[in-house]
């Protein structure tokens, strides 16, 4: 039976997810309004490793209310941060949330917008729904998210070679255009988690796509004419002109409405550096005016280590 793209995406956002996962998203529904799913993503699906920061996306039924609902309609999503304890254990997450409707609209990659489709290609589970009835929207919309992954990949891939060669390329394209500062050979890592699974995912979307031409020896050609080729790759250019501005703007909305910012800033710093921050409640509230006082302190501090080291 030939596997469709729908039915690779609604088994693995179905399938039992982490226990963890499904216990944090329970309780972090509580702390947004009108949540409708929550998607589980990331480096910690893949490895399990608790100690990190776990991924979420909360899809809500309409934004937040105020000024940073106002300012989601035109910059999704909000970011926070969170911890929170299970089991006896403090696990940390940094969380996203947007509509439904926005992130439908995502992953048709129709905007410059390159991150919604980019992440929902990676594997994913669905660890809750406000009602069953919900899971059928959120299970078609990562579909789309691959199909429209899948199409730009054929387009900035190899004219022939292997799948993960076409992945590959689409990840390093898409973190130049996002602007994110990733390791040489990141995208590797994030496909050797399951070759396989990737591989049967691109052959199903371009066999739905109609641009499946040859399979064979482990080699895929994408049916592409010269003339479509060329009308993805300058649509290509465009997401890329646009996508460094886009992620300014986040960056600079994030500075004023992440919350949790100055806990996220204080756990990064101590888990990377080993030097302790300690949170007062100026600091929680004002992350951002606080942030020079505290690299200098910073700054000192590993100034004196390092006299002392001498």
């Amino acid at each position: 039976m030939t596997e469709t793209v729908a039915s690779l995406t609604r088994d693995e956002l179905s399938a039992p997810a982490p226990p963890h996962a499904v216990g944090y998203a329970a309780r972090l529904v509580a702390l947004f309004e009108a949540p409708l799913a929550v998607l589980f993503y990331g480096s910690i699906l893949r490895t399990g490793d608790l100690d990190g920061v776990m991924d979420f996306y909360v899809l809500t039924a309409g934004p937040r209310r105020g000024l940073r609902g106002l300012a989601s309609r035109v910059l999704w999503p909000d970011v926070s941060y969170h911890e929170i304890e299970l089991d006896g254990r403090v696990l940390r997450a940094k969380v996203a949330a947007m509509t439904l409707a926005q992130f439908q609209r995502a992953v048709m990659g129709r905007g410059a917008d390159t991150t919604i489709w980019t992440r929902f290609v990676q594997p994913a589970a669905l660890v809750w729904t406000a009602d069953p009835a919900i899971a059928p929207a959120v299970i078609d919309a990562v579909a789309d998210a691959a199909r429209t992954a899948a199409r730009f990949a054929a387009a900035l891939g190899p004219e022939e070679g292997p799948p993960q060669a076409y992945w590959s390329a689409l990840f390093q394209q898409t973190y130049a255009a996002e602007f994110r500062v990733e390791k040489g050979g990141r995208e590797q890592s994030i496909l050797a988690f399951d070759v396989a699974r990737y591989e049967r995912l691109l052959i199903a979307c371009w066999r739905e796509e109609g641009l499946l031409d040859i399979v064979s020896r482990g080699a895929v050609q994408p049916n592409l004419p010269p003339e479509e080729r060329k009308r993805i790759k300058a649509a290509w250019v465009l997401r890329r002109r646009l996508g460094r501005p886009l992620n300014y703007a986040r960056l600079i909305k994030a500075a004023f409405t992440f919350d949790g910012a100055a806990r996220y800033a204080a756990w990064k710093i101590e888990r990377h550096t080993g030097l302790s921050v300690p949170l007062t409640p100026w600091r929680e509230r004002h992350p951002v005016l606080a942030a020079p006082g505290v690299l200098w302190r910073l700054w000192r501090t590993r100034q004196a280590q390092n006299a002392k080291k001498a």
